[in-house]
Protein backbone atom coordinates (compact mmCIF):
# COMPACT_ATOMS: atom_id res chain seq x y z
CA UNK A 1 0.00 0.00 0.00
CA UNK A 2 1.35 3.43 -0.90
CA UNK A 3 1.51 6.60 1.18
CA UNK A 4 0.34 9.94 -0.26
CA UNK A 5 2.10 13.15 0.71
CA UNK A 6 0.57 16.48 -0.30
CA UNK A 7 3.13 19.30 -0.52
CA UNK A 8 1.54 22.77 -0.25
CA UNK A 9 3.38 25.94 -1.16
CA UNK A 10 2.57 29.43 -2.40
CA UNK A 11 3.89 29.01 -5.94
CA UNK A 12 5.75 26.22 -7.70
CA UNK A 13 8.43 28.09 -9.63
CA UNK A 14 12.17 28.77 -9.53
CA UNK A 15 13.40 29.20 -5.97
CA UNK A 16 15.41 27.53 -3.24
CA UNK A 17 12.41 26.22 -1.31
CA UNK A 18 10.80 24.90 -4.48
CA UNK A 19 14.03 23.26 -5.64
CA UNK A 20 14.22 21.53 -2.26
CA UNK A 21 10.74 20.09 -2.83
CA UNK A 22 11.88 18.83 -6.24
CA UNK A 23 14.91 17.15 -4.67
CA UNK A 24 12.75 15.39 -2.09
CA UNK A 25 10.19 14.14 -4.62
CA UNK A 26 12.79 13.00 -7.15
CA UNK A 27 14.92 11.44 -4.42
CA UNK A 28 12.05 9.36 -3.05
CA UNK A 29 11.21 7.81 -6.42
CA UNK A 30 12.04 4.29 -5.23
CA UNK A 31 9.92 4.49 -2.07
CA UNK A 32 6.21 3.63 -1.81
CA UNK A 33 5.21 7.30 -1.63
CA UNK A 34 2.92 9.16 -4.02
CA UNK A 35 3.23 12.96 -4.15
CA UNK A 36 0.78 15.75 -4.84
CA UNK A 37 2.19 19.27 -5.22
CA UNK A 38 -0.41 21.94 -4.55
CA UNK A 39 0.48 25.46 -5.64
CA UNK A 40 -1.85 27.97 -4.03
CA UNK A 41 -1.31 30.24 -7.03
CA UNK A 42 0.12 28.66 -10.19
CA UNK A 43 2.80 26.31 -11.53
CA UNK A 44 5.68 27.38 -13.75
CA UNK A 45 5.58 24.68 -16.47
CA UNK A 46 9.27 25.06 -17.28
CA UNK A 47 10.32 24.64 -13.65
CA UNK A 48 7.92 21.70 -13.30
CA UNK A 49 9.99 19.78 -15.84
CA UNK A 50 12.57 19.27 -13.10
CA UNK A 51 10.25 16.71 -11.56
CA UNK A 52 11.35 13.25 -12.73
CA UNK A 53 9.29 11.13 -10.35
CA UNK A 54 6.37 9.55 -12.27
CA UNK A 55 4.34 9.33 -9.06
CA UNK A 56 3.64 13.05 -8.72
CA UNK A 57 0.59 15.18 -9.53
CA UNK A 58 0.57 18.99 -9.85
CA UNK A 59 -2.49 21.06 -8.84
CA UNK A 60 -3.02 24.82 -9.12
CA UNK A 61 -5.59 26.59 -6.90
CA UNK A 62 -5.24 30.05 -8.50
CA UNK A 63 -5.47 31.96 -5.24
CA UNK A 64 -6.37 35.60 -5.75
CA UNK A 65 -3.99 38.34 -4.52
CA UNK A 66 -4.64 39.47 -0.96
CA UNK A 67 -7.36 37.80 1.10
CA UNK A 68 -9.11 35.04 -0.84
CA UNK A 69 -11.38 33.36 1.70
CA UNK A 70 -12.66 30.85 -0.85
CA UNK A 71 -9.20 29.25 -0.93
CA UNK A 72 -9.96 27.51 2.37
CA UNK A 73 -13.05 25.80 0.97
CA UNK A 74 -11.24 24.81 -2.24
CA UNK A 75 -8.39 23.37 -0.17
CA UNK A 76 -10.82 21.48 2.06
CA UNK A 77 -12.57 19.98 -0.99
CA UNK A 78 -9.22 19.02 -2.48
CA UNK A 79 -8.19 17.27 0.73
CA UNK A 80 -11.46 15.38 0.98
CA UNK A 81 -11.15 14.30 -2.65
CA UNK A 82 -7.55 13.07 -2.49
CA UNK A 83 -7.41 12.06 1.19
CA UNK A 84 -3.62 12.35 1.63
CA UNK A 85 -1.94 10.58 4.52
CA UNK A 86 0.40 13.53 5.05
CA UNK A 87 0.13 17.25 4.33
CA UNK A 88 3.36 19.25 4.33
CA UNK A 89 2.95 23.03 4.23
CA UNK A 90 5.91 25.35 3.77
CA UNK A 91 6.56 28.85 5.07
CA UNK A 92 4.08 31.44 6.29
CA UNK A 93 2.36 31.82 2.92
CA UNK A 94 1.00 28.25 3.13
CA UNK A 95 0.77 27.85 6.91
CA UNK A 96 -2.96 28.63 7.13
CA UNK A 97 -3.72 25.62 4.92
CA UNK A 98 -3.27 23.57 8.09
CA UNK A 99 -6.76 24.77 9.11
CA UNK A 100 -8.66 22.98 6.30
CA UNK A 101 -6.26 20.04 6.79
CA UNK A 102 -7.34 19.86 10.44
CA UNK A 103 -11.04 19.83 9.55
CA UNK A 104 -10.40 17.33 6.74
CA UNK A 105 -8.79 15.05 9.35
CA UNK A 106 -5.48 14.59 7.55
CA UNK A 107 -3.65 12.02 9.72
CA UNK A 108 -0.24 13.73 9.75
CA UNK A 109 0.19 17.49 9.40
CA UNK A 110 3.74 18.84 8.94
CA UNK A 111 4.87 22.43 8.57
CA UNK A 112 8.40 23.54 7.71
CA UNK A 113 10.05 26.95 7.86
CA UNK A 114 12.70 27.52 5.21
CA UNK A 115 13.90 31.06 5.83
CA UNK A 116 12.96 34.61 6.64
CA UNK A 117 9.84 36.25 5.24
CA UNK A 118 10.72 38.68 2.45
CA UNK A 119 9.21 41.60 4.37
CA UNK A 120 10.81 40.58 7.67
CA UNK A 121 14.51 39.90 7.21
CA UNK A 122 15.25 40.24 10.95
CA UNK A 123 12.28 38.24 12.17
CA UNK A 124 10.88 41.13 14.25
CA UNK A 125 7.48 41.46 12.56
CA UNK A 126 4.98 40.98 15.41
CA UNK A 127 2.10 40.14 13.06
CA UNK A 128 4.06 37.29 11.48
CA UNK A 129 5.02 36.01 14.92
CA UNK A 130 1.38 36.08 16.06
CA UNK A 131 0.21 34.24 12.95
CA UNK A 132 2.72 31.47 13.53
CA UNK A 133 1.83 31.31 17.23
CA UNK A 134 -1.85 30.94 16.27
CA UNK A 135 -1.49 28.43 13.43
CA UNK A 136 1.47 26.19 14.31
CA UNK A 137 -0.56 24.26 16.95
CA UNK A 138 -2.45 22.74 13.99
CA UNK A 139 0.78 20.95 12.95
CA UNK A 140 1.80 17.61 14.42
CA UNK A 141 5.42 18.15 13.40
CA UNK A 142 7.32 21.43 12.97
CA UNK A 143 10.52 21.43 10.92
CA UNK A 144 13.14 24.18 10.82
CA UNK A 145 15.72 24.01 8.06
CA UNK A 146 18.44 25.60 10.19
CA UNK A 147 19.33 26.10 13.82
CA UNK A 148 18.86 29.83 13.30
CA UNK A 149 15.24 29.33 12.17
CA UNK A 150 14.64 26.94 15.07
CA UNK A 151 15.86 29.66 17.43
CA UNK A 152 13.43 32.16 15.88
CA UNK A 153 10.50 29.80 16.35
CA UNK A 154 11.54 29.09 19.92
CA UNK A 155 12.55 32.55 21.13
CA UNK A 156 10.36 34.94 19.15
CA UNK A 157 7.31 32.88 18.23
CA UNK A 158 7.27 30.99 21.53
CA UNK A 159 7.08 27.42 20.23
CA UNK A 160 8.19 24.75 22.69
CA UNK A 161 11.69 23.61 21.68
CA UNK A 162 10.61 19.98 22.06
CA UNK A 163 8.15 20.45 19.17
CA UNK A 164 10.80 21.72 16.73
CA UNK A 165 13.12 19.48 14.76
CA UNK A 166 15.95 20.74 12.57
CA UNK A 167 16.33 19.10 9.18
CA UNK A 168 18.89 20.70 6.90
CA UNK A 169 18.86 20.56 3.11
CA UNK A 170 21.09 18.11 1.30
CA UNK A 171 22.92 18.37 -2.00
CA UNK A 172 23.44 15.89 -4.84
CA UNK A 173 27.21 15.42 -4.69
CA UNK A 174 27.17 13.31 -7.86
CA UNK A 175 25.56 15.97 -10.01
CA UNK A 176 27.47 18.81 -8.34
CA UNK A 177 31.14 17.93 -8.30
CA UNK A 178 34.44 19.77 -8.78
CA UNK A 179 35.76 20.41 -12.26
CA UNK A 180 38.76 18.49 -13.50
CA UNK A 181 41.04 21.43 -14.15
CA UNK A 182 44.50 22.53 -13.14
CA UNK A 183 44.90 24.67 -10.04
CA UNK A 184 44.95 28.43 -10.45
CA UNK A 185 48.37 30.06 -10.76
CA UNK A 186 47.11 33.36 -9.37
CA UNK A 187 46.13 36.81 -10.65
CA UNK A 188 42.88 35.57 -12.16
CA UNK A 189 39.52 34.59 -10.74
CA UNK A 190 36.13 33.43 -12.02
CA UNK A 191 33.33 34.29 -9.59
CA UNK A 192 29.70 33.21 -9.82
CA UNK A 193 26.36 34.17 -8.29
CA UNK A 194 23.28 31.97 -8.66
CA UNK A 195 19.95 33.25 -7.38
CA UNK A 196 16.98 35.50 -7.84
CA UNK A 197 17.49 39.19 -8.61
CA UNK A 198 15.34 40.46 -5.76
CA UNK A 199 15.80 42.67 -2.73
CA UNK A 200 16.30 39.93 -0.15
CA UNK A 201 19.16 38.43 -2.21
CA UNK A 202 20.85 41.86 -2.61
CA UNK A 203 22.69 41.17 -5.88
CA UNK A 204 23.84 44.81 -5.84
CA UNK A 205 26.19 43.96 -2.97
CA UNK A 206 27.97 41.43 -5.15
CA UNK A 207 28.31 43.92 -7.99
CA UNK A 208 29.69 46.58 -5.63
CA UNK A 209 32.21 44.16 -4.14
CA UNK A 210 33.28 42.92 -7.55
CA UNK A 211 33.71 46.47 -8.86
CA UNK A 212 35.85 47.37 -5.86
CA UNK A 213 38.06 44.32 -6.37
CA UNK A 214 38.53 45.11 -10.06
CA UNK A 215 39.41 48.74 -9.30
CA UNK A 216 41.84 47.78 -6.52
CA UNK A 217 43.77 45.31 -8.66
CA UNK A 218 43.60 46.19 -12.37
CA UNK A 219 46.42 43.75 -13.12
CA UNK A 220 44.20 40.85 -11.97
CA UNK A 221 41.90 39.22 -14.52
CA UNK A 222 38.50 38.88 -12.86
CA UNK A 223 35.15 37.83 -14.26
CA UNK A 224 31.72 37.46 -12.69
CA UNK A 225 28.85 35.34 -13.98
CA UNK A 226 25.39 36.04 -12.55
CA UNK A 227 22.82 33.28 -13.09
CA UNK A 228 19.13 33.95 -12.53
CA UNK A 229 16.41 36.48 -13.19
CA UNK A 230 13.98 38.61 -11.23
CA UNK A 231 12.70 42.15 -10.75
CA UNK A 232 16.14 43.69 -10.12
CA UNK A 233 17.82 42.18 -13.18
CA UNK A 234 17.45 45.19 -15.49
CA UNK A 235 18.58 47.54 -12.73
CA UNK A 236 21.72 45.46 -12.21
CA UNK A 237 22.39 45.31 -15.94
CA UNK A 238 22.12 49.10 -16.16
CA UNK A 239 24.49 49.48 -13.20
CA UNK A 240 27.10 47.28 -14.89
CA UNK A 241 26.88 49.33 -18.08
CA UNK A 242 27.18 52.62 -16.19
CA UNK A 243 30.29 51.36 -14.38
CA UNK A 244 31.91 50.05 -17.59
CA UNK A 245 32.03 46.43 -16.39
CA UNK A 246 30.21 44.81 -19.32
CA UNK A 247 33.35 42.91 -20.37
CA UNK A 248 33.85 41.46 -16.89
CA UNK A 249 30.24 40.74 -15.83
CA UNK A 250 28.08 38.24 -17.69
CA UNK A 251 24.34 37.89 -17.04
CA UNK A 252 23.49 34.31 -17.92
CA UNK A 253 19.75 34.40 -17.18
CA UNK A 254 17.87 31.53 -15.56
CA UNK A 255 19.61 28.23 -16.26
CA UNK A 256 18.91 24.55 -15.81
CA UNK A 257 22.62 23.76 -16.11
CA UNK A 258 23.68 25.29 -12.80
CA UNK A 259 26.06 22.38 -12.16
CA UNK A 260 27.97 23.14 -15.37
CA UNK A 261 28.09 26.85 -14.54
CA UNK A 262 29.50 26.06 -11.11
CA UNK A 263 32.31 23.98 -12.57
CA UNK A 264 33.42 26.92 -14.71
CA UNK A 265 33.94 29.10 -11.63
CA UNK A 266 36.53 29.45 -8.84
CA UNK A 267 34.46 31.03 -6.08
CA UNK A 268 30.77 31.50 -5.22
CA UNK A 269 29.28 34.78 -3.95
CA UNK A 270 26.07 35.39 -2.01
CA UNK A 271 25.07 38.78 -0.61
CA UNK A 272 21.65 38.01 0.89
CA UNK A 273 20.03 40.15 3.55
CA UNK A 274 18.33 37.02 4.90
CA UNK A 275 18.63 33.29 4.27
CA UNK A 276 17.35 29.98 5.53
CA UNK A 277 19.56 27.14 4.36
CA UNK A 278 20.84 28.15 0.94
CA UNK A 279 20.65 25.41 -1.68
CA UNK A 280 23.02 27.35 -3.91
CA UNK A 281 25.68 27.51 -1.19
CA UNK A 282 25.40 23.73 -0.81
CA UNK A 283 25.65 23.26 -4.58
CA UNK A 284 28.70 25.51 -4.70
CA UNK A 285 30.39 23.61 -1.87
CA UNK A 286 29.70 20.26 -3.55
CA UNK A 287 31.19 21.75 -6.73
CA UNK A 288 34.39 22.51 -4.81
CA UNK A 289 33.86 26.28 -4.67
CA UNK A 290 34.81 28.37 -1.65
CA UNK A 291 31.91 30.59 -0.62
CA UNK A 292 32.00 34.28 0.27
CA UNK A 293 28.61 35.04 1.81
CA UNK A 294 26.91 37.38 4.23
CA UNK A 295 26.66 36.12 7.79
CA UNK A 296 22.87 35.83 7.87
CA UNK A 297 20.39 33.04 8.57
CA UNK A 298 21.81 29.56 8.24
CA UNK A 299 24.89 30.56 6.21
CA UNK A 300 27.15 30.12 9.25
CA UNK A 301 25.90 26.55 9.60
CA UNK A 302 27.07 25.80 6.04
CA UNK A 303 30.26 27.82 5.55
CA UNK A 304 33.19 27.14 7.89
CA UNK A 305 34.47 30.72 8.12
CA UNK A 306 38.15 30.85 7.18
CA UNK A 307 38.22 27.15 6.24
CA UNK A 308 35.82 26.57 3.34
CA UNK A 309 35.12 30.23 2.58
CA UNK A 310 34.53 33.54 4.31
CA UNK A 311 31.55 35.23 5.96
CA UNK A 312 31.04 39.00 5.93
CA UNK A 313 28.64 41.26 7.75
CA UNK A 314 25.39 42.01 5.92
CA UNK A 315 26.01 44.77 3.38
CA UNK A 316 29.82 44.74 3.73
CA UNK A 317 31.02 45.09 0.13
CA UNK A 318 34.52 46.15 1.27
CA UNK A 319 35.19 42.87 3.06
CA UNK A 320 33.73 40.80 0.25
CA UNK A 321 36.05 42.58 -2.20
CA UNK A 322 39.00 41.94 0.12
CA UNK A 323 38.30 38.20 0.20
CA UNK A 324 37.84 38.08 -3.57
CA UNK A 325 41.29 39.57 -4.03
CA UNK A 326 42.75 37.22 -1.45
CA UNK A 327 41.57 34.23 -3.46
CA UNK A 328 42.80 35.79 -6.71
CA UNK A 329 46.29 36.41 -5.34
CA UNK A 330 46.67 33.31 -3.15
CA UNK A 331 46.05 30.23 -5.30
CA UNK A 332 47.19 27.88 -2.53
CA UNK A 333 44.50 29.26 -0.21
CA UNK A 334 41.91 28.98 -2.98
CA UNK A 335 42.84 25.34 -3.57
CA UNK A 336 42.78 24.54 0.15
CA UNK A 337 39.32 26.05 0.59
CA UNK A 338 38.07 24.29 -2.54
CA UNK A 339 38.99 20.94 -1.01
CA UNK A 340 37.48 21.83 2.37
CA UNK A 341 34.22 22.98 0.79
CA UNK A 342 33.79 19.71 -1.11
CA UNK A 343 34.70 17.57 1.91
CA UNK A 344 32.24 19.49 4.10
CA UNK A 345 29.39 19.02 1.61
CA UNK A 346 30.04 15.29 1.37
CA UNK A 347 30.36 14.74 5.11
CA UNK A 348 27.57 16.93 6.51
CA UNK A 349 25.07 17.70 3.77
CA UNK A 350 24.59 14.63 1.60
CA UNK A 351 21.34 14.31 -0.32
CA UNK A 352 20.90 10.69 0.75
CA UNK A 353 21.08 11.61 4.42
CA UNK A 354 18.42 14.29 3.93
CA UNK A 355 16.14 11.95 1.99
CA UNK A 356 16.37 9.28 4.69
CA UNK A 357 15.24 11.79 7.29
CA UNK A 358 12.33 13.01 5.16
CA UNK A 359 11.18 9.46 4.53
CA UNK A 360 11.29 8.85 8.27
CA UNK A 361 9.37 12.09 8.84
CA UNK A 362 6.61 11.14 6.39
CA UNK A 363 6.32 7.66 7.86
CA UNK A 364 6.02 9.01 11.41
CA UNK A 365 2.58 7.45 11.81
CA UNK A 366 3.35 3.95 13.14
CA UNK A 367 0.45 2.30 11.32
CA UNK A 368 1.60 3.77 8.01
CA UNK A 369 5.17 2.61 8.62
CA UNK A 370 3.97 -0.98 8.99
CA UNK A 371 1.85 -0.78 5.85
CA UNK A 372 4.50 0.79 3.62
CA UNK A 373 7.52 -1.16 4.91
Amino acid sequence: MSLTVMHVLHRFAVGGLENGVVNIINGLTDSAIDHIVVSLTDVDPIFARRLKNPRVQLIELHKLPGKDLKIYWRMYQLLRRHRPDVIHTRNLSALDMLIPAFFARVPLRIHSEHGRDQDDADGNNKKNQRLRRLLLPYAHRIVALSGEIAGYLRDKVGIDAARIETLCNGVDCQRFHPAEKSASTGNSLEAIYVGRFQTVKNPQLILNAFAQAVAASPETTMRLTMVGDGPLLSECQDWVSEHHLALQVHFAGASEAVDLRMREADVFLLGSNAEGISNTILEAMASGLPVIATDVGGNRELVADGESGFLVEKGDADKMAEYLLRYAKQPALLQQHRQQARARAEKLFSLQGMLARYQQLYLANTDLIEEVA
